[in-house]
Parts: structure tokens; sequence; C-alpha cells
């Protein structure tokens, strides 16, 4: 279809586009914004550690088990619809998160906000194919993927702002009048797609991945609190890859399977979720680590720690509009290997320089970093959608959106124990011989170790911050070399797997769709 037919036809696009960009800007909120209420849900609900991390991982484990499944309803039933449908989700699990009596009802209001995001999430993509044109694609997935980043420091911001003026509550009451927003936006300006053999769900084969999925990203989370060798981890991880094995198993013979396995077999597609599976590993992990960095090692608060932030999300938007234009000058494979390459070199200076005092070298690391992002997620994602037939984009999309969870869950979990043992190991000294409940709040983290030394005499107060701020320091240089390496793997998938497009065949024309 030409620019000027889909011009005719999808008269607000770009303003659709905002719609959808605003819905990926909610779960971006909502990703960062609960990290810093964690310490208040604590008093105010009596919620012991174990509670928190559920809250927390609740959301993780629904979210990732369900996003192939929301992909299939949405080909199926209609993805404006089932986006809408997802929103409302969210929007009622927030207000009920929001006056949630107890730590036991909060748990299972974020499970329900997970449902929400996971429809949410790839549905949003997926209507991008149809109401844009190959020429537009890049672009429009490029806003796309600035509304997905553009949340993530907002939460901090947004959170910290809330919590020094109401009650905690009010960080989860402020995703509803975004909610309200899109769906008012949404269901005037979105149009209605769906694949029109109207092929039927495959429940079986969406039983077993959500489970399996669930299972793997149980055991990543839990892995570095239990131990690698505990049974119940070991006993998670392989019943999950068991139950991910025989989902492979039940695709290749099912009559309407849910995902089409055939995808993998596309060295376009392959590579470029490869790369968005590396990306998002690092991704994650940077923004696990460095916070609590930003923090605690240089003294900020929330709302001066989300600021600080503002770096790596500005060149991020700046620099995928350049690789919208670059992508079309010089081919999505020259520009996501060289934002790949970009990405590892801010890593590698962040290591390199992460000894230096101040803010200053950290901010010019992530300015690097984010430039690397904006030029190779968008771009990949844009190659994804491409490679994708457009009956099935919501089962494509989902797809991807499923492995790239499992990398980041993967990142923050591999890399949180990484930490831990490096931290561990320069601060253990110390922490011994204070000995104690004192002791073990300071090898449990730098932030512990931060309050303890604040109640020491100031000798062995100064000695514990030193060597936790150093043993800190030094684990983020070691966390920023293993992302750099990941980042570089991204980059040899490129060159290795990103050659020309195929041509579209008939079955990917442009999918059915109503206003």
């Amino acid at each position: 279809m030409t620019e000027d037919s889909l011009a005719e036809r999808y008269p607000h696009r770009w303003w659709a586009l905002g719609v959808l960009s605003l819905s990926l800007l909610i779960i971006g909120l909502d990703t960062t914004i609960l990290n810093i209420a964690l310490s208040t849900l604590a008093t105010d609900l009596d919620a012991d550690n174990r509670d928190l991390q559920w809250i927390t991982d609740s959301y993780i484990l629904v979210f990732a088990g369900l996003l192939l499944p929301a992909g299939a309803f949405g080909d199926r039933f209609g993805r404006k619809r089932v986006l809408i449908a997802g929103l409302v989700v969210f929007g009622v699990a927030s207000v009920w998160c929001a006056w949630a009596p107890s730590a036991d009802s909060l748990i299972l209001a974020r499970a329900l906000m997970g449902l929400g995001a996971a429809v949410v999430t790839p549905l949003s993509l997926s209507l991008v194919p149809v109401m844009f044109t190959e020429q537009e694609r890049s672009r429009a997935i490029a806003v796309w993927s600035v509304g997905m980043m553009l949340g993530l420091p907002l939460g901090p911001l947004v959170g910290g702002w809330l919590l020094e003026h109401y009650w905690w509550g009010s960080v989860f009451l402020i995703n509803v009048p975004f909610i309200a927003v899109a769906l008012l936006a949404g269901g005037a300006l979105v149009p209605e797609t769906r694949d029109p053999a109207k092929p039927r769900v495959d429940y079986a084969g969406a039983l077993l991945i959500t489970v399996g999925l669930a299972a793997l990203v149980f055991g990543i989370i839990e892995g570095p609190n239990e131990g690698w060798s505990d049974p119940l981890i070991i006993g998670t991880l392989l019943g999950g890859a068991g139950l991910v094995v025989a989902f492979v198993l039940w695709e290749r013979r099912a009559a309407q399977p849910l995902i089409d396995l055939s995808l993998f077999g596309n060295r376009r597609f392959t590579g470029a979720t490869a790369v968005a599976t590396a990306v998002s590993f690092t991704m994650f992990g940077v923004l696990f680590i460095v916070p609590q960095y930003l923090q605690v090692v240089l003294d900020n608060g929330t709302f001066g720690t989300g600021l600080r932030l503002l770096p790596l999300i500005v060149a991020f938007m700046l620099s995928a509009g350049v690789g919208d234009a670059m992508a079309k000058r010089l081919g999505p494979r020259a520009t996501i290997a060289a934002g790949s390459v970009l990405l590892a070199g801010g890593l590698v200076y962040g290591a390199w320089s992460a000894t230096t005092e101040g803010y200053g070298p950290i901010a010019t690391a992530m300015t690097v970093m984010g430039l690397g992002l904006g030029l190779s997620l968008p771009t990949a994602m844009d190659v994804i959608v491409g490679e994708l037939p457009e009956n099935r984009t919501g089962t494509g999309v989902a797809l991807t959106m499923a492995v790239r969870q499992v990398a980041a869950a993967l990142g923050v979990a591999l890399l949180g124990s990484l930490i831990a043992s490096v931290y561990d190991d320069r601060v253990s000294s110390v922490a011994d011989e204070l000995g104690g409940e004192a002791g073990r709040i300071a090898t449990d983290s730098v932030a512990g170790a931060a309050a303890v030394a604040a109640r020491l005499d100031p000798s062995t107060g100064e000695r514990l911050r030193e060597a936790a701020f150093d043993g800190f320091t030094d684990a983020l240089a070691v966390s920023f070399w293993v992302c750099a390496a990941t980042a570089l793997a991204g980059a040899l998938a490129a060159a290795a797997l990103l050659g020309r497009p195929r041509r579209r065949s008939p079955d990917r024309s442009r999918t059915t769709a109503t206003l």
C-alpha cells in the first residue's frame, strides 16, 4: 500500500502512534517507580523481604509467561480490542494496588498488572506495520521505542516526588490518568486489525509456554537468593526448560500453532532477535546497577538519581532519529552493528573510569551507551517487524518480547550474583570485624553498609564506607565489562546474520483492518 493510500485510510496514524507510545510509557514508568517505594511498603504494610520480592516478581512472572498468548489473542480477536482490554486490566490493577490492604493483596494486584502489561507491550508494536508503509515504519518504531525508554527514568523522578507529598499508593494511582487518556484516544484513533483467517488459539501450546517461561524466570530470579545449587531452583529451571522443549515439539505438530517456528530459519529475524536480546540483557543490567551507584555511592536522592539517568535517555531519543536515517542510507546491518559497538564502547569507558570520583565519567558513559542503544534497538525491532507475516504480527512480536524478557531477567540475576560476589569479597574483611547483625547487613548490600557506617564511630564507619563503596565500584566495573562483551556479541550477530531483506511474499500482504 502506498503512502498516499495509507494517508487516506489512516489519516490519524501518527496521532495513533502517540497513543501506542503513551501505552508503552506507562509500562516503562511502572518498571522503575516501584523500586523507590519498597522501603515505605515494608513499613506501612508490614512486609518482610520475601513479601517485597514477590511484590516485584509476581508482575515479572505473569508478564513473561503471558506475552505469547496475548499476541495470539490479538491476532485472533482484534489487536485494538485486546490492547484496550489490557489497558483496562492494567488500570484496574493499578487502583487495586493503590488501596491494597495487605502485602498479599498487593502481590495479587501486581500479578494482574503483569497480565495487562503482557497484553499492551506486544500489541502496541504489532499495530505499527499495519498503519505505516515500509518507508515510514522505521521512523514509527523509533518513536515507539522512545515511548518505551522514556518511562524508565520518569519512575524515580515521579515516584520520588509523589512519596515526598502523598501516600505510597500514589505511585500506582499515577497510572490511571495516563491510561484514561490512552483509552479515550486509542478508541478514537487506533484502527482495528486482526488475522483475516481468524485462527484458533492454541490453548495447549499457550499453557505449555506460559508455565514454562514463568518457571524459567522464577528460577532465574530466585537463583541468586536461594543459591543456584538449591534443589528448588534446579528443579524449576529444568522443569521450565522441559516445558519449553515440549512447547516446541507440540508446535511442530499443531494444526494451528501459537507461533511460526520457521521464523527462526529466517536469518534476518534470528539475527535481529539476537541483537534485541543482547541489548535487553545489557540495558536492564545497567539500569539495575547504575541507579544504586548514583544513589548510594554518589549520595543522590531518588529524585536526583532519576535526573542523573537522563543522559542515557536523551542520548537514546536523539540517536533513534539518526538511526532511522542511517538505516535508510547504510542499511540496518551497518546501523545495528555500529550501535552495538558504540554501546560496548560506552560500557568499556564506564568500566575503565569507574574509580574516577564524581558524576562526570558515568554521565559520559551513559551518553555513549544511549547513543548506541538508539541506533541498535529501534533498528533491530524494525527488522523483526519487517520479517513477520503481517497477519501474525501479534504473535511474532510477542515471541521476540518473550525472549527479551527472559534475557532481561537473566541479565539482572547473573549480574546481581556477580555484583554480590565481587562486593562481598571486597567488604567482608571489615564486615567480619563488626560481626553479628551489623556485619550481615553490611555484606548484604552497599545501601546496608552505608546505613551501618552511619551508626558506627567515625573511624570504623569511614573504613566500612570506603570498603563498601570501593567494592561496589569494582562490581560495577566488572558488570560493565560483561555487558560490553554481550553488546559486542550482538554486533557480531548483526554482521553475520543480517543480509538483504527478502522479497515480500503473498502471505505478507497487509492485514485486514477496519476503522
